[in-house]
């Protein structure tokens, strides 16, 4: 029993060390400074960027003074809220450490912070950095041109190896972006790329041409991100060159930047799927939201009247059987469920993979399989349930309740089958249409669901019940 107990204890995950604990009794602390700051070297900047709201502006610039700048600008690109903490600093540091950063970062803290302002700190950049990050801002959020940075390396296609070796040292001082290196033609156009480990262990006699990979992957700076996404996360490469028209280099997407557009696209997705426009924040001004979430709305709005006016048409059917008006939600909800389920396995699907027609065909029949099994298990248990209440709790005769059963569970079984298709169905045929599937969001194919099982539950029962059972007639 003891081992028993000793062997489970020892499969217990250790807890995690509180890293931000540790920093702050750092800072605060009474050794000398140069004791603090050695002991901070081992914190990685992520975690020294999580304490700095702990801090007050005083402990803020002490730590900043400690560090130095290089090490203050990395820990500045790991913060959530920078603009805040930018604020508080004479505009002369502020600039200084937004130049020491990547251009993107320094550029997604200059977007957050007021025209004035923003403007003013670019003004107090070196021209090299001011350059750069106006090149990043030229371009248009949804462009991947506006996402990379221009930390990288190139080499010129003649150099021998040591010559090669030189060049990439001489440059590594201002880019440390240097797993790969980017190497151009005579004119300046992109070659190829070499990975540092080969050139490292090249032989000094060696072609350098035969270590360049001629076939890299490569995006044009104008290209939008949805189209180049997918191409970027087939590659597992530290980075990825972006070319103009020209293909002359511009600047490369690295592993972390892909990380962050993906993140960023999936909380478009996720807010689209809520029938918005794109993501908003806590301190989006009102009218912005509301002008996000209002056409949603207003289209749902007729959607749902729409709706209304179909229930409406079979009014002779609910003033002669006014019970099945009890089980209208559960159709309603259970085709609505389904609808969702399809739609975010569909989306998915696309996101991440190139259907042929045939293939997407055979999807949406897949989906229809699992939409007819689903539906005819629940269908077998509505049908059960909903009998035996009709029967035991609303005291109806046993015949009458099964049979009113039997129309809510196969009801439920078509409404859930077709509601499969119209999951599957509608983002592709936005795909073909050349529109992000993501805008056929939650609420709309929802709503359309809903059109569907009202038809589908009352029509079902104005044929069986009414038209073939008459047991509207039984009811009076």
């Amino acid at each position: 029993m003891n081992t028993e107990l000793n062997e489970t204890e020892e499969k217990k995950t250790p807890e995690r060390v509180d890293y931000e604990e540790e920093i702050i009794k750092v800072i605060r602390g009474n050794q000398s400074p140069a004791v603090k700051k050695e002991i901070l070297n081992d914190y990685h900047e992520n975690d020294i960027a999580a304490v700095l709201e702990e801090l007050d502006s005083t402990e803020r610039r002490k730590l900043y003074a400690l560090l130095g700048l290089d090490r203050v600008s990395e820990i500045f690109a790991y913060l959530d809220d920078p603009e805040e903490f930018i604020e508080e600093l004479d505009e002369e540091l502020a600039a200084d450490i937004l130049e020491n950063m990547e251009p993107d970062d320094a550029v997604d803290i200059l977007e957050e912070l007021e025209d004035e302002k923003s403007e003013a700190l670019i003004q107090l950049m070196e021209d090299e950095a001011r350059e750069d990050i106006d090149l990043i801002q030229s371009y248009s959020d949804d462009e991947i041109g506006s996402k990379m940075t221009t930390n990288f390396v190139t080499l010129e296609l003649g150099l021998t190896i040591p010559q090669a070796m030189k060049s990439m040292v001489s440059q590594a001082a201002d880019n440390d972006n240097i797993s790969t290196l980017y190497v151009l033609q005579e004119d300046g156009t992109f070659y190829g790329a070499i990975d540092l480990t080969d050139l490292i262990v090249a032989r000094k006699y060696d072609d350098m041409e035969s270590l360049v990979t001629t076939s890299y992957p490569f995006v044009y700076d104008h290209e939008t991100i949805d189209d180049v996404i997918e191409e970027l996360k087939d590659y597992s490469e530290d980075s990825i060159p972006v070319l103009d028209k020209d293909k002359h280099i511009l600047g490369v997407i690295t592993s972390q930047d892909m990380t962050e557009i993906v993140d960023e696209e999936m909380g478009e997705d996720y807010a689209r799927l809520a029938g918005l426009s794109e993501e908003e924040d806590l301190e989006e001004p009102l009218l912005a939201s509301l002008k996000k979430r209002t056409p949603w709305l207003i289209v749902l709005l007729f959607l749902g009247m729409i709706v209304a006016t179909v229930t409406g048409t079979f009014e002779g059917v609910i003033a002669g059987i006014p019970t099945i008006v009890f089980f209208q939600s559960v159709i309603l909800g259970m085709s609505g469920n389904v609808g969702t389920q399809t739609l975010a396995v569909t989306i998915r699907v696309l996101m991440d993979e190139e259907l042929s027609t045939k293939q997407q065909i055979g999807f949406v029949l897949k989906e229809m399989r699992i939409g007819f099994c689903n539906g005819l298990i629940v269908g077998i248990i509505s049908f059960g349930v909903t009998g035996l209440y009709i029967h035991f709790i609303k005291q109806f005769a046993f015949g009458y309740a099964f049979a009113m059963a039997g129309c809510i569970g196969c009801a439920l079984w078509v409404a859930m089958i077709i509601s499969s298709f119209v999951g599957a169905i509608v983002p592709i045929l936005f795909t073909k249409l050349k529109v992000d599937p993501a805008v056929a969001s939650g609420p709309l194919i929802s709503t359309m669901n809903d059109l569907v099982a009202v038809i589908t539950y009352y029509g079902m029962s104005m044929v069986l019940l009414v038209n073939i059972l008459q047991l509207d007639q039984i009811a009076k």
